[in-house]
């Protein structure tokens, strides 16, 4: 669909970023034309503006923009360029709550924002509202922007006239989200450091040190213990062959950054650590945290408790999702939501006996955010305490590792001083 010119972006300067006015060697934008098929759209050596004024002039609707990993530009070759959806509620909610409707709000936030992407996702959204459609109607016309539970949010409210509240449920479900992530992150920082120093230092003794101590035990003639040897002959690999050891080094550090960088190489990774059955617990404990927040979520606004189920599936990890089938089906079938996630092995005595409360007083949405608070609270604990656990234990077993190269490094001059006595 074709957006009007006073929603186009322009490359002036009062109307683009530094980063849009520059030329880029080439930019492929994914597009939906007006019979709904989606297409890929290449240009080269053309700004981020002037490419989505070339596609929406040909009648198709920009999704995303990204850019090919060959080509540099301002975007640094990050590629996909995602929607900044908790940032844009919580902009929209500032300006609902200072009285302007959501056609005024929404144009607004379109004249501020700098950022194509989101300038032709807002451009989009502002052109079929004035064509009379619904708002929820059009987020759902973009799943790639606006996931189900957000778009199932604002429907409901859109029944009850209370958008604002809406919003700001759906933003205090992704900021919890989003604390305990960083949580996690940065509790990962300071074990992640000590791998790579104490790797560094490990290298640092074989590929140096290791090989000028061989060069003295060669020249005295000795017999050397098996062991010594062994590693005495590796650092002289290494020395021998630094440039190709170094590429080596470089190209596995680079693989693992790549690796994680992509969605894929992160959902191996992850599912490599929860092959664990402690970290594998705590994770499936996470996951039903985050789904009992979204189910009261969409009980808040006003969705049924079977239909909140099934919209938030994708939440639960793979097993988990067979028990919450079985859930759904106890649960249609009239057995108290409590009772049913007990037979499913999907709660936890906290959580068995919060939801009862919630049963009795009428009270469910609260009572299941409650249980996802607990939850929530218990996980950060955890962290703590695992980050604390780790990194004795990490330093305990590098400390170990260098002190063994180090002893098998003085173990021939303990032997000859022995000798000498």
């Amino acid at each position: 669909m074709a957006l009007p010119n006073q929603f186009l972006p322009t490359p002036s300067s009062s109307q683009s970023s530094a980063n849009n006015a520059a030329p880029v060697n080439a930019l492929r934008l994914k597009v939906q034309g007006g019979d709904g098929r989606l297409q890929t759209l290449e240009f080269k050596d053309v700004t981020e503006a002037e490419a989505v004024r070339r596609a929406t002039s040909r009648g198709f609707r920009v999704l995303s923009i990204a850019m090919p990993k060959e080509a540099g530009g301002p975007t640094g070759g990050r590629g996909r360029v995602e929607f900044p959806l908790v940032l844009f509620s919580q902009e929209l909610l500032a300006l609902l709550d200072a009285g302007l409707n959501l056609t005024e709000a929404l144009a607004t936030l379109h004249a501020k924002e700098r950022h194509v992407m989101a300038r032709a996702v807002l451009a989009d959204v502002l052109l079929q509202l004035r064509e009379g459609r619904n708002f929820s109607d059009v987020l759902a016309m973009a799943p790639q922007h606006f996931p189900q539970v957000y778009v199932a949010t604002v429907r409901a409210s859109e029944r009850t006239g209370d958008l604002p509240q809406a919003l700001a449920r759906y933003i205090a479900y992704q900021l919890q989200f989003e604390l305990l992530r960083k949580k996690l992150v940065s509790a990962a920082i300071y074990p992640v450091m000590l791998l790579v120093v104490g790797g560094f230092v490990l290298l640092f003794l074989l590929g140096y040190v290791v090989p000028r101590f061989s060069v003295v035990y060669e020249s005295s003639g000795r017999e050397m213990p098996w062991v010594s040897m062994l590693l005495l002959s590796f650092g002289k690999l290494i020395y021998n062959n630094w440039q190709t050891a170094l590429v080596a080094l470089i190209a596995l550090i680079s693989s693992l950054v790549w690796a994680i960088s992509q969605p894929a190489g992160r959902v191996w990774l992850l599912g490599w650590v929860l092959r664990f059955p402690w970290l594998a617990a705590k994770a499936d404990e996470f996951r039903l945290a985050r789904f009992y927040r979204a189910v009261s979520l969409l009980l808040a606004a006003g969705i049924s408790l079977p239909r909140a189920m099934g919209m938030v599936t994708g939440l639960l990890g793979p097993r988990q999702q067979t028990r919450l089938a079985k859930l759904r089906l106890a649960v249609e079938n009239g057995q108290s939501l409590s009772g049913a996630l007990v037979g499913a092995d999907l709660a936890s005595p906290v959580a068995e006996s919060l939801i009862k409360v919630g049963e009795r007083s009428g009270q469910m949405a609260e009572m299941l955010e409650r249980t996802a608070r607990f939850a929530d609270d218990d996980f950060a604990r955890w962290i703590d305490w695992a980050s604390r656990l780790l990194e004795p234990v990490l330093m305990t077993i590098i400390g170990l590792v260098i002190g063994t190269v180090v002893v098998l490094m003085y173990m021939p001059i303990f032997e000859l001083a022995g000798s000498l006595q």
